[in-house]
């Protein structure tokens, strides 16, 4: 693959992220009953940053879980050598019976993803809602999904790769596009 070129970088990423900080804010009027859930792997870290930003707006701490969804992938068999998925484990510190659950993932592409967590959600309590926070949005949906909050919207075509870099797991931020 070939760097084609970097989308977003640091101050940029750091950006869009407290945008949807304010409008998560704006949207749920505040964010009582709120929890924010990271898909992992930069998910999670992605809803750390935002719960983050909405403590330094609101004042008020804002729960953080984190979801793997492994087990619940319809393309598990694609995804292992051996066909033994490596489930990570979710942690959800608070009950989500009736909370608004915002789902936070780092790029939104088919929507499999997200149908995914939803499931692993379900599977865990019944939230009054879910919504969808994502850092960029590629397009080429395979499923009816739409992100409630966006940090970038950027048009790929299928020869295309998103490749999100964070600080915590990578040591840099930045978004790029690659070429296959």
């Amino acid at each position: 693959m070939d760097a084609k070129a970097v989308v977003l970088d640091e101050q940029m990423i750091r950006r869009a992220l407290t945008r949807i900080s304010h409008e998560i804010i704006e949207r749920n009027k505040g964010v009582e009953d709120c929890i924010l859930v990271g898909i992992k792997t930069r998910g999670i870290f992605i809803a750390k940053r935002l719960a983050e930003r909405i403590q330094q707006i609101e004042g008020k701490i804002i729960p953080v879980g984190e979801l793997d969804i492994t087990l619940y992938r319809d393309d598990l068999t694609l995804q292992t050598k051996d066909n033994e998925p490596l489930v990570k484990g979710s942690d959800i510190p608070v009950d989500i019976t009736n909370k608004k659950v915002v789902l936070v993932d780092d790029v939104l592409y088919t929507g499999r993803t997200v149908r995914s967590a939803m499931d692993a959600l379900i599977d865990i309590g019944r939230p009054s809602q879910i919504q969808l926070a994502v850092l960029v949005d590629r397009g080429h949906r395979e499923l009816p999904v739409r992100a409630d909050y966006v940090g970038k919207n950027i048009p790929t075509s299928g020869a295309e790769r998103i490749v999100v870099a964070l600080m915590e797991i990578d040591q840099e931020d930045k978004v790029s596009i690659y070429e296959k």
